[in-house]
This record gives C-alpha cells, sequence and structure tokens, in this order.
C-alpha cells in the first residue's frame, strides 16, 4: 500500500519518519522500534500514535514508501 509519510529532514533528506498518512488518516509516530537497510529499500518498524505497529519501507532509487506490515493495537 502506498502512503505519505512525513520526515524529519537531518543530515539527510527523509531520515526519520514523524508521521504517515492514509487518505485523509494521519497516524504519528510514537516511537521506532527499529530500522535497517536492504539493498535497495530503508526499511522502519514504528509504533503509532494508535498504538498500532507498521513497517513502512522507502525505495532507494524512487523514494516512494510503501506499508510492508500493520498490526492492530490489542485490545484490553
Amino acid at each position: 500500500m502506498k502512503l505519505i509519510v512525513h520526515c524529519y529532514s537531518g543530515y539527510r533528506a527523509d531520515e526519520t519518519p514523524r508521521s504517515i498518512q492514509f487518505g485523509s488518516l494521519v497516524v504519528n509516530v510514537k516511537s521506532i522500534q527499529d530500522r535497517w537497510l536492504s539493498t535497495d529499500h530503508r526499511y522502519f518498524k514504528l509504533l503509532g500514535d494508535d498504538e498500532a505497529t507498521y513497517i513502512i519501507r522507502q525505495d532507494v532509487e524512487t523514494q516512494e514508501w510503501e506499508l510492508t506490515y500493520y498490526k492492530q493495537a490489542d485490545k484490553p
């Protein structure tokens, strides 16, 4: 699923995701749980302010973001 990612830009553009947007829904990033690189993508595992877990990736060439994993928050 394609999405819009709003990032903090430090020493590089799109350094750290701050929020992700699906249409009109915006989820703020509560914490970054992990990050890693592959040969053609950058990955981030995030905890959203909705308490859901997301894994997003950015294509190194096109700079496009995709949602690769979603787990809804556990309900008490």
